[in-house]
């Protein structure tokens, strides 16, 4: 009979309290995409891995597959993100809006290809908001962007989204896909300043040195852009989302 341990790395991104002293965790797997299994007895002061099964954190795991639920068994931290992340207000409210993106899209694990390519983004993400690589909301803004386009949701930043038109144009739609020409324009797109598109452009593709050379001005009109975007094609608003602090 084929042994019920398996081992992965994950990234926690949520917990929930399950009884007096376990948890209920969500992750999202190196190899078997997102993954719900309980921590028992992690609540108590002597528990011996509940510190290290924090959201953000990452972590190797032994599980024990159940019916329902898989089982943690062992733990051992790679990269503890959940201090420093959790220390600075814009980071946390960054990193827990990318987790909760990270678990709607990861859902149906049968839905698309690319649940490794999500954790890897994650962890990159997360790394960069631990190590404040950048300012927190661009550092959101990117991986939203880049999540989206894994999912198969990439955005058109230059040509025309419906006819394929050479840009820049100077019209963005969130329902058509991004950006639209004069002769496509639809009722409800948003005018852009050219800056703007340019700065799409560069946090999807992570191209920072085009992303610091953008102005500073152009960066709310981009957020509230991504914001909307992500909303529509999630279906939903993220609840992470409104407590995100935007310049």
């Amino acid at each position: 009979m084929a042994s019920k341990l398996y081992r992965d790395e994950a990234v926690v991104l949520r917990t929930y309290k399950l009884g007096e002293a376990d948890r209920l965790l969500v992750l999202l797997t190196r190899q078997h995409g997102q993954v719900r299994a309980v921590a028992k007895g992690v609540a108590r002061t002597n528990s011996r891995f509940g510190g290290r099964l924090q959201p953000f954190n990452l972590v190797d795991l032994q599980l024990h597959k159940g019916r329902n639920l898989d089982t943690v068994t062992q733990v051992q931290t790679l990269e503890a993100y959940a201090g420093p992340i959790m220390a600075n207000y814009s980071a946390y409210t960054c990193a827990a809006t990318m987790a909760e993106t990270a678990q709607r899209l990861t859902e149906e694990v049968n839905a698309y290809e690319g649940a490794n390519s999500q954790y890897l983004l994650l962890v990159g993400a997360l790394n960069a908001l631990a190590r404040a690589r950048h300012p927190s909301g661009l550092v959101l803004d990117s991986y939203l962007l880049r999540s989206l386009s894994l999912a198969g949701w990439a955005p058109s930043c230059f040509d025309c989204a419906l006819c394929g038109a050479k840009g820049p144009h100077e019209y963005f739609s969130v329902q058509n896909g991004g950006a639209l020409c004069d002769a496509c324009r639809q009722p409800g797109s948003i005018h852009v300043d050219s800056e703007a598109m340019v700065l799409l452009g560069a946090l999807l593709s992570g191209d920072w040195p085009t992303v610091y050379a953008c102005p500073q001005l152009v960066r709310g009109q981009v957020s509230a852009i991504v914001s909307a975007y992500v909303t529509w094609h999630l279906e939903r608003r993220l609840a992470s989302l409104s407590l995100v602090e935007r310049a």
